[in-house]
This record gives C-alpha cells, structure tokens and sequence, in this order.
C-alpha cells in the first residue's frame, strides 16, 4: 500500500488517499474515480510530500519522544469530533444491513447489477477490500469497529 496526499483543484482541499501501486492511483484518477471527499471534484492530483526516512534499526533516536497529552485526554474539539463521527456511523448502521463476512461477495454482485442495490455492512479482509477498490466498487471502512448484530448484549 502506498499513501498520497492528494489535493483539489476546485477548492485546494487537501486529504490522503491510500493506493495499491503508484499505477494503481493513476489507473483509479483515469477512470475519474478519485475525487475530494469534501466537495466531489474528480480533478485530483498528488500534493507535494516529505518523504518517510526511516532510520536504521540499531540507531537511537536524536530527539526525544514527544510527551503524551496532558493526562492523557483529547482536546475536546478532537473529542467532539469523534463523538460527532461515532453518530454518523450509527445512524448509517441503523439503515443498513449486516451481511458479514459476505460483504465482498454482496457488493460485487450489486455493483454488477446482480442483486439490487442497498447500504449494507459487514466484514472484508484487507485483501478483499482492495479487489473491490480495484474493481471500481465504492467501499468505505468504518471508522470504529462494530459488533456483529447477533453479538451485541
């Protein structure tokens, strides 16, 4: 897996996308499959990045760890943002069906035109996940992990 800041052209909105390959970001932005996730624009390009130097392994680090938040807690914009998201994904939940580790067969078979479409969730592996990326199936992880239906209490 590669990472890509990505960029906008419409609005310069700046976010990251996650690619197979190089080859496969390029295949994805030729079929017009990339686009902002805050204003849909399809004119995408790759946003200038510093590399990710890893040093060698028998190499202490020069600087020392960053100290953790003050006792351990989020500001509370970033608290506010996740509880915001964690309602998001519960009210998409609540108008979806569970179809676990059937998801990938599900969503292959409605995209092609196989099985009516309909919002559902479920279970992919990461290998999975990216055949149906690279299929052109629009598929999204969900930001927290959910409990099955019939292992809720």
């Amino acid at each position: 897996m590669i990472v890509f800041d990505l960029t906008c052209a419409d609005h310069g909105h700046r976010f990251e996308g996650w690619f197979a390959s190089s080859e496969d970001f390029e295949a994805q932005q030729a079929r017009a499959l990339v686009t902002c996730p805050q204003c849909g624009c399809a004119s995408v390009s790759k946003a200038p990045m510093a590399p990710a130097v890893p040093r060698k392994g028998n190499q202490a680090s020069a600087q020392p760890a960053a100290p953790p938040l003050a006792g351990g807690a989020l500001p509370p914009e970033a608290q506010a943002m996740l509880a915001r998201l964690a309602e998001f994904q519960a009210e998409a939940i609540k108008q979806s069906q569970w179809v676990g580790d059937k998801f990938a067969d599900v969503s292959r078979a409605m995209h092609y035109g196989e099985q009516d479409p309909a919002p559902v969730y479920g279970q992919a592996s990461v290998d999975e996940a990216k055949a149906l990326v690279e299929e052109g199936i629009p598929v999204l992880p969900l930001p927290f992990p959910v409990a099955p239906p019939d292992k809720l209490n």
